[in-house]
């Protein structure tokens, strides 16, 4: 009997590009050979045309599935309802905005295949700005040495999980999830596939400069502790160099009595340097404060306004009484007639 796949895409205002991104997958899997799929979209509740244009796709294609939200939930909560939501026997996370190259879900299905639970894709090069391109990389880097476990760098989620990787994802039971973390702190045996991420071709980045700043904290407080223990040893830190300093005023001014004036510009220096850091640590644990509010909180990753094609199982006839293939591989040899 063949497996299942579950293709995720995610999509906020992407009506130019989610057609062409549902004809490359479903010929990548077509590619792959003898797989049942489904192509699950979760809409972030888009104000332009792309959930019609996922209709009209899920019109024709019972093996398309939607996801409509409410309202704009982020693109941290959404993609992991839509993960929770997957019925396949792997799970494939693919963007929208064709950065993603489809044509690698055949080597990463080979790769699961072969034994790996879970294959992700690493951008080796990049067809975005070299200076963002190496700002992430270094961010990469700082997220792995001050985690308590091996993260992958230069990794965007872009990858293959088996059901049971899924299922231990589930588990964490996170209503503001970080998915990569979550990937490496599972610890499932990997296969890195490394890729070139091309430059997006239409429409608009939705990742700005708060999304990836938020992005960049959650990273760091749900898996390091080191920066709150850095707010301890600065503290312990500059309470002796107080003291140090304090000691050679002292003994400064008791050995040239008459000519040392210690003046007011150290004092204000120091008070608006002791301040300014003292800032920087109540923001870091202000970050990790936010955190646990929203654990806390527990509040559902998203809240949906309609599904479609769910009463669908993967190869199940389309509503015109149409055929429909069992397998992506059918589907694309006698559907050509695309929607």
């Amino acid at each position: 009997m063949p497996k299942t796949l579950t293709i995720l895409t995610p999509c906020y205002n992407e009506e130019a590009n989610v057609r062409e991104v549902y004809l490359q997958v479903r010929a990548a899997v077509a590619a792959a050979g003898n797989y049942k799929y489904e192509h699950l979209f979760i809409d972030n509740a888009s104000t332009d045309n792309t959930l019609n244009e996922l209709k009209a796709i899920a019109a024709r294609d019972t093996n398309v599935k939607i996801i409509r939200n409410t309202r704009n939930f982020g693109h941290i909560r959404s993609p992991m309802h839509a993960l929770y939501q997957a019925s396949g026997d792997a799970v494939i996370g693919i963007v929208a905005d064709l950065q993603d190259p489809p044509e690698l879900i055949v080597d990463m299905i080979r790769k699961w295949e072969e034994g790996y639970p879970v294959v992700i894709c690493v951008k080796a090069t990049s067809g975005e700005n070299s200076l963002m391109f190496w700002i992430r990389k270094q961010y990469y880097r700082l997220v792995n040495r001050l985690s308590g476990v091996e993260t992958f760098e230069n990794y965007t989620g872009f990858g293959l999980y088996d059901r049971k990787v899924v299922e231990v994802i589930k588990s964490f039971d996170d209503p503001y999830p970080y998915f990569r973390g979550m990937i490496a702190e599972a610890g499932f045996r990997h296969f890195d596939i490394p890729y070139h991420q091309p430059a997006r071709k239409r429409g608009i980045t939705k990742n700005n400069f708060y999304a990836l700043y938020d992005m960049a904290m959650l990273a760091i407080t749900n898996l390091s502790k080191v920066p709150l223990r850095m707010v301890t040893f600065s503290g312990f830190a500059g309470a002796l160099i107080s003291v140090l300093v304090s000691i050679a005023y002292l003994v400064y001014k008791i050995i040239f009595w008459s000519r040392f004036s210690v003046g007011i510009a150290p004092l204000v220096i120091g008070v608006f340097f002791f301040l300014s850091i003292q800032m920087l640590f109540m923001g870091i644990i202000g970050e990790y404060i936010g955190t646990i509010h929203t654990l806390v909180q527990k509040r559902p990753l998203v809240v949906e306004q309609e599904r479609i094609n769910f009463e669908y199982a993967p190869g199940e006839p389309l509503r015109d009484g149409q055929p429909q293939a069992s397998t992506a591989s059918q589907l694309f040899r006698s559907n050509g007639d695309l929607p």
